[in-house]
């Protein structure tokens, strides 16, 4: 479609509504030669006319100016009135386009046309191409935002060549029709006209996008529905608004320059990229007005100091008012203000200093925690801060630390005390320097000499009339240990400090825990009542302390201690504190260890000689040996074979001086393994004398009797097993046990087969025959000997039932017992009597006569075996008749001390 004009002369309001509307035409072709706008015959001030592409002119330029001082030209081309313009003709001007690098220029004229004119023309143009031109299709139409009318007012008219055949309807549908905003436009059923009935807003509507209808009457559409849009031209109607109405930002006093305080930001809902929404920043009025000290971005509304002058002791806050305005900053765009407020934010640039450089002050000696003086100070920073705060130290004349200074929070004062007491003897004046600081460091660049205030103090000490003083608290004298009683020594002495006498002074003694001498009430010299012992039980590190009182004739007291060192002398001879000793006769070396002991000094004591005190009509020293083991220590060792029992021996020991004590020895000979076994033993033979059975012991008892009957029980049921199964013993009952071996050093473990392979060594998992492996394991003090009953069983079998041993259960380690093991005493009742009778028959061969190997030579070991030699055994298999091997038992006990060891 096109425009179409309106021929109508009648039409006066329409005209009229012309004559008011901005139409706007670029020529796109024809850029830079004439450019023709529209415009009603008067224009206001400030009035926007059209917009020019100035691009497709001069892309290059970078200066516009207009020939027509009654008008304006943005950077976008949009043209303004800068004066109310009143003309019934054609006016033109021309915008000069110039680039001042290269000097180029170019040139665009403008004619502005009233739109009476324009809509008669048109309609004689259209009268001449109506034929030849296709008149229903899509045309860009728009409207200004906010427009005055008249309304009805007139946008364009849509046509469909098929007029010239048919009796065309005209119709649209859509928003502004019979969607929300409703009844906003209309078109003319017969004519096409497109009209609008009231101003619109672009912030609320930005366009409208209608559907456009040709119909015949009879309901026939000879062409589709034509989409029109109307696009409403943005008015710069809206102010800018700040985001806030009052902006507050804090900024460090003494900051440097173009230090960022903060930023402010505003909106406008003109139509974004135009010049009615390009915002520029700036600041009105700053209060107080002088020095100038802040500026502002224009486009990013950024605040920046521009001074270093900022002080917050002179000013602590700034009020700007800023303003921001549309249309780039133009005197004719739109406005708005705001406040904003800038604290200053205090810094440490100011030192705090002592009001008087020199201070007095007095106190009396021997007094402690007073406040002798309070010293002030000024300081401009902000109060109750850090920068404000006072630290004050004493930087000379307290090396004695007699005082110390602190600050009083409330005041700011520094408080002067006195926290160890002064001597008027010794020091009548104190001079003092002190200086003071903040808390927080100072801020600008200086030495730390010239960042502290300082200021000095004397203090005058009072006399005061004082008592007798004990200094030193503690004095001490020597005296050797054996000196003789009515000894007299130098004693304690205090003194007058006015007179630095010891005249007129008493003594007495207040504490002496042994008694052992006397004071001289006069002269405080002590006399020995006693004799003395270093080793008695209340000395310790050798020093006797005892403890005077000094008091003068007015009744005035002081406290001290004198302590007496003893010098050590040789008068105790060695001993031996344990008089009762064990030797264990069944283990591998029997032996037994003495240790002595001297309580004199180690320059009387030890290295010990110890010697065996021979009893006459005794063999004590063929019977007993002694063997040093170190400076203190030796080892007793008998040398016959003796008798268990508790034998009577008396050992001398001498220090190294020769100083000597004879001590009796109890010597006990057991039967045992450990010397707590021999110990429990002897208790019980004895009766134990004074023996109570604790908690643990009553539980442990319990623990063995429900253990014995658990034992009882599992005999029992075994039993009844084995009645309904013979028994077989493994064949070589001799091979698969432990054999004492005469040697201290551990051997290979190994366990041979009946068939004579050699089985694993200890820690290995054994392979060969479970049933016939024996084990010795020593649990607590206790032992016993674990053997495997139940016939040629093998690993595999014990394998079965979840379990697995090995050789380590000889050295005491973690044992888990097959199921198909028994205890000691369980092996023992089982083999006895089968043993006793393969020994009955080890005498006789097939004939009835005596085997050769029957009688056969072995090493002593310790105690003769019952049972006699078993070395002609056969491998027979019995059932019974083991009964001989209850008589084994002192043999087994040496190999399960010798498994025991390892």
């Amino acid at each position: 479609m096109a425009p179409a004009r309106a021929t109508r002369s009648a039409s006066g309001a329409l005209r009229a509504q012309l004559l008011l509307t901005l139409a706007i035409l670029t020529f796109t072709c024809d850029a830079c030669k004439k450019v023709i706008l529209h415009v009603p015959s008067k224009l206001d001030a400030e009035k926007f006319v059209g917009r020019v592409n100035l691009k497709e002119c001069f892309q290059s330029a970078n200066l516009i100016h207009s020939s027509d001082p009654d008008f304006q030209i943005l950077e976008d081309g949009s043209v303004y009135t800068t004066n109310a313009v009143l003309s019934s003709e054609e006016r033109s001007f021309s915008i000069l386009l110039s680039n001042t690098e290269n000097q180029e220029e170019k040139k665009i004229l403008v004619l502005l046309q009233h739109q009476t004119k324009v809509l008669k023309k048109r309609h004689s143009k259209e009268k001449v191409l109506r034929r030849a031109k296709r008149r229903w299709a899509p045309i860009p139409c728009s409207m200004q935002e906010n427009s005055l009318g008249p309304f009805p007012l007139f946008l364009q008219q849509i046509q469909s060549d098929t007029a010239q055949n048919y009796t065309i309807f005209y119709s649209i549908r859509g928003p502004g029709v019979d969607r929300e905003p409703k009844n906003l436009f209309y078109v003319e059923r017969d004519t096409g006209n497109l009209f609008c009935t009231r101003p619109v807003d672009r912030e609320e509507y930005e366009s409208f996008e209608l559907i456009a209808f040709a119909t015949t009457p009879d309901g026939y559409t000879p062409e589709l529905p034509l989409p029109l849009v109307i696009r409403i031209e943005d008015e710069n109607d809206n102010y800018p608004i700040f985001t806030e109405k009052t902006y507050v930002f804090t900024i460090s006093e003494n900051c440097r320059v173009g230090s960022t305080v903060g930023q402010v930001c505003a909106t406008d809902k003109d139509e974004p990229d135009t010049m009615h929404t390009r915002l520029k920043y700036s600041i009105i009025e700053q209060l107080p007005a002088y020095p100038t000290l802040f500026s502002m971005h224009p486009t990013t509304g950024v605040i920046t100091t521009s001074s270093s002058q900022l002080d917050r002791e002179l000013i602590d806050k700034y009020q700007l008012k800023i303003k921001v305005q549309d249309m780039d900053g133009q005197y004719f765009g739109l406005q708005t203000t705001s406040i904003c407020i800038i604290n200053i934010d205090d810094v440490n640039d100011n030192l705090p200093t002592f009001t008087r450089t020199s201070y007095v002050a007095s106190v009396e000696e021997n007094t402690v925690d007073v406040e002798i003086l309070r010293v002030t100070v000024e300081d401009k920073d902000l109060m109750n801060t850090a920068n404000w705060r006072a630290n004050y130290t004493i930087l000379k004349g307290n090396e004695n630390e007699n005082f110390k200074i602190v600050t009083d929070p409330k005041t700011n004062e520094g408080i002067l005390c006195v926290v160890k007491p002064l001597n008027y003897e010794e020091r009548q004046q104190v001079d003092l320097q002190i200086v003071v600081v903040n808390e927080a460091p100072y801020s600008k660049e200086a030495s730390l000499r010239s960042t502290m205030s300082t200021a000095t103090v004397t203090v005058n000490v009072k006399n005061q009339d004082e008592g007798p003083e004990c200094s030193p608290r503690v004095q001490t004298i020597e005296i050797k240990e054996n000196v003789p009683v009515g000894t007299e020594n130098q004693g304690y002495k205090a003194y007058d400090p006015e007179t630095r006498s010891s005249s007129g002074i008493r003594y007495r003694r207040l504490s002496d825990p042994k008694d052992w001498v006397r004071i001289n009430e006069n002269t405080g010299i002590i006399t020995i009542s006693r004799n003395l012992d270093r080793e008695a039980e209340m000395i310790r590190g050798g020093i006797y302390n005892i403890t005077i009182l000094a008091s003068d004739k007015d009744g005035r007291t002081c406290t001290g201690t004198l302590g007496i060192i003893l010098q050590d002398v040789n008068d105790n001879g060695p001993s031996i504190p344990k008089h009762t000793v064990v030797i264990c006769k069944t283990v591998l070396s029997p032996s037994a260890d003495i240790v002595a002991i001297d309580p004199d000094e180690p320059i009387n004591g030890p290295p010990f000689d110890f010697t065996l005190e021979n009893i006459p009509d005794s063999d004590i020293e063929r019977t007993w040996r002694l063997t040093k083991i170190n400076d203190t220590a030796a080892r007793l060792f008998y040398e016959k074979d003796l008798p268990f029992g508790t034998y009577r021996i008396s050992v001398r020991v001498a220090d190294r001086h020769g100083r000597s004590l004879i001590t009796p020895l109890n010597v006990l000979l057991c039967d045992c393994v450990t010397e707590n076994d021999c110990t429990l033993r002897t208790d019980a033979r004895t009766g134990g004398g004074d023996v109570r059975l604790g908690k643990w012991a009553i539980l442990a008892i319990l623990l063995g009797i429900a253990l014995l009957f658990c034992i009882l029980f599992t005999l029992v049921c075994g039993g009844t097993g084995a009645a309904k199964q013979p028994k077989v013993f493994p064949d070589d009952l001799a091979q698969q046990n432990l054999i004492v071996s005469n040697t201290e050093a551990p051997g290979d473990d190994k366990i041979c087969s009946t068939d004579g392979f050699t089985t694993h060594t200890v820690g290995s998992s054994a392979q060969g025959v479970c049933g016939t492996m024996g084990s010795g394991v020593k649990n607590g003090g206790q032992e016993s000997i674990e053997m495997v009953k139940g016939g040629h069983q093998t690993l595999e079998s014990c394998r079965g039932t979840g379990h697995h041993h090995t050789l380590d259960s000889c050295r005491g380690g973690h044992v888990e017992v097959d199921t198909c093991r028994y205890t000691y005493s369980e092996w023992h009742n089982f083999t006895q009597p089968r043993l006793g009778e393969k020994v009955q028959l080890c005498n006789q061969d097939d004939k009835h006569k005596h085997a050769q190997d029957y009688v056969l030579t072995y090493n002593y070991e310790g105690k003769g075996s019952v049972a006699g030699s078993i070395g002609c055994c056969s491998e027979r298999q019995e059932e019974d008749g083991l009964e001989f091997l209850d008589h084994l038992e002192p043999k087994f006990r040496t190999l399960a001390e010798a498994c025991i060891k390892r």
